[in-house]
């Protein structure tokens, strides 16, 4: 992918929705949650005041409504700034 995100940004492949509950209750497309963790594919170089602590390959936590949704080469993607991600897993 030839995506290299600007600043601060990070480039985020979210994972896939969960299908079943733990119990084995297949869950409906229309009940999936939007996935909150995603594996990090992309990093700008940071700023003057802010270093890079994700690396590409991170697996990441992200707020709900985080990012910027793309969809690139037939695959879905969110951008956002380091300072949205919650934690590194």
């Amino acid at each position: 992918m030839n995506i290299r995100p600007l600043a601060d940004r990070v480039l985020i492949q979210p994972a896939a929705a969960e299908e079943k509950t733990v119990s084995g209750i297949i869950i409906p497309d229309s009940a999936k949650e939007k996935p909150l963790k995603g594996e990090v594919i992309a990093i700008g170089n940071g700023t003057k005041d802010e270093e890079m602590v994700v690396k590409v390959g991170d697996t990441v936590l992200y707020g709900k409504y985080a990012g910027t949704e793309l969809e690139l080469e037939g695959g879905k993607y969110l951008i956002m700034r380091q300072s949205d991600i919650l934690a590194i897993i």
